[in-house]
This record gives structure tokens, sequence and C-alpha cells, in this order.
């Protein structure tokens, strides 16, 4: 797969394709339904299928820190549209100049000039161009004079409700990681790269991982069971069972939100290694306490709880 990174490092040969076009956030089961059908339309035109996606995601653009939770990191979300087998991602820069452009400029510029698509699909609530006067049904109309098609793809549900990130973020926030696995086809999982921390849970006795976040919001709080995998170039190696304590650490004044992993059972360095936690249980929520010994004695109470969860 191909990843273009900004609208200035499209090319000629990038022009001609079968496009569609949104957040993808957490690339649920209803985002995998439209990636086949992307991925089946190009094939029968004998093009390459684009995925055009937006960083920061444009709630983030809009809202900073009062978004709703990102579900995934850009870089997760590329690995992730690559499994499922697309030919190029366009990750798009979502700043001022892109979110003024009009609904027929985003049409004449980017889906036409730039992309030269052939065949554009979107989802039943897909918006566009400043202020989202942009719709399906003008989509159509510009699209039949620029000489593509356009496609609709229906809502894919799971129980009684429509699959979508917001209620995939919804079950994570709950703690529901068997919900979440339905909804996306795949275990609840964050990922980053271990760096040095301030040390404090050495000091208490119990090392643990910390994961560079590079989300500006975290879609979940607390402390969880949870198993711990390294993503190295040949794929991911067998995960390990831990505990992990996501947020801010409000015990010792914390204020950015972090995923701090204790692995059960193991001893070893893991600095500058990337790894994969993915969520099985929500043993808490966050806390505060009055005293380290009061956060000691509850982080051991979690480590207890995660041996019990795993049996280990």
């Amino acid at each position: 797969m191909e990843l273009i990174r900004g609208l200035h490092n499209l090319r000629a040969c990038h022009r001609g394709n079968a496009v569609t076009i949104g957040n993808f956030d957490g690339v649920h089961l209803g985002h995998q339904a439209m990636l086949a059908a992307l991925r089946a339309e190009a094939a029968a035109l004998g093009v390459p299928s684009l995925v055009m996606c937006f960083e920061p995601q444009p709630q983030e653009f809009f809202a900073g820190e009062q978004a709703p939770g990102r579900l995934m990191t850009w870089r997760d979300k590329v690995e992730a549209l690559a499994a499922c087998g697309v030919d190029r991602v366009l990750l798009v820069r979502f700043d001022e100049r892109f979110r003024a452009y009009s609904a027929q400029g985003f049409i004449n510029d980017l889906l036409v000039r730039d992309l030269g698509s052939r065949h554009v699909l979107v989802g039943d609530d897909f918006r566009f161009g400043c202020d989202r006067s942009g719709d399906h049904a003008l989509l159509q109309r510009l699209g039949a004079q620029a000489g593509f098609s356009v496609g609709h793809m229906p809502t894919v549900t799971v129980g009684e409700g429509r699959v979508s990130s917001t209620r995939l973020r919804a079950a994570v926030a709950a703690g529901d990681f068997v919900l979440a696995e339905e909804l996306a086809g795949r275990p609840f999982a964050i990922s980053g790269r271990v760096v040095h921390g301030d040390k404090l849970g050495r000091t208490l006795g119990l090392p643990t991982a910390n994961l560079m976040m590079r989300r500006k919001v975290l879609p979940l709080r607390g402390v969880y069971a949870v198993e711990v995998s390294e993503v190295a170039a040949g794929g991911t190696a067998p995960a390990l069972p831990g505990v992990a304590n996501v947020g801010s650490r409000p015990t010792v004044q914390g204020v950015q939100a972090r995923c701090e992993a204790h692995l059960l059972n193991f001893r070893g360095d893991l600095y500058g290694r990337r790894l994969r936690v993915v969520f099985r249980h929500k043993l808490r929520d966050e806390q505060r306490f009055p005293s380290l010994d009061a956060l000691k004695a509850a982080i051991e109470a979690d480590v207890a709880a995660g041996h019990r969860y795993f049996a280990v």
C-alpha cells in the first residue's frame, strides 16, 4: 500500500482512482464493508482504490481537547487500512485552508483535478465542504457532470444498532470490550513506543512501561487487565498478561493522559520498543488517593486482580 502524506505530494501518477473519504477512526466493521465495496469497484474499473482521511480529525481541529476520545493514532489507522487491502491512503492535513474549501471546490480541485476520480463511494451520513454544505445529492449531480460515478454505502448493523465510531467509542469508554470487538472485528488496542517516565512505578516496586501517547484525548480511563506484545517489522510477538493504568495520574498531579503497563511475571528492558496493548477487562476507575502509600496499596491490589483474571 502507498501512503501519500499531504496534498502537496500528489503527482500525475496518482490520478485515476476509486475513492472513499472519511475519518475511519477505529476502522470498524462498517468501514471494512465500505473498503471491501471500494476494492470491488476499483477492480471492476481497473484502477487503484484510494482512501482519503484527515490529520488531525476534523472534530479535533474544531473542538481541540473537547473532541471525542480518539480510537486510533494515524499510524495505527494507516496500518489497519493497509490490512484491509486498499492500494493508497491519502492523509490530508485538516487546517484552516482545507476547512475553507467550498463543496464545489472540493469536488473540482481534489476529486477531479488532483485525483482524477472514476468512482466515489460515501457513507449514509457523508457531508463535505465548508460548513458541511455538500451532501450525497450534490456529489451525484456534480459527479455526473465531471465524469465519475457515485456509490452509497448502506448502514452496517451489529445487534440492533448501527456500527459507528461513536458506538465503538462508547463501548470502549464503558469497558465493554466484548461489544467493542464485535463492532471492530478485532480486540480494542492502543500502541505506542516505550519512553522514559518519572520512574514512579519503579520507586513503588512495580515498574511499568510508559507508552508515548500522541492522541489529544484518549477514549478510556481507568485500570485494566491487558495483553501486551511487541510490534516489530516481522509482525506482533506473543502477548504477555499485564495491568495497565490509562489516565492522568491525579494522585501525583499528572496532567497529560498516558498509558502505563505493568507486565505480570516479566523482567526486562522495554525502552524504545513499540508495544501493542489489548484491553480485556476493566478493573476499576481512575482514582485520586490521599498518599503514595495508599496509591501503592491500590496498585498492588490491581496487580493481584490481574493475576486472578489471567490465572497466572
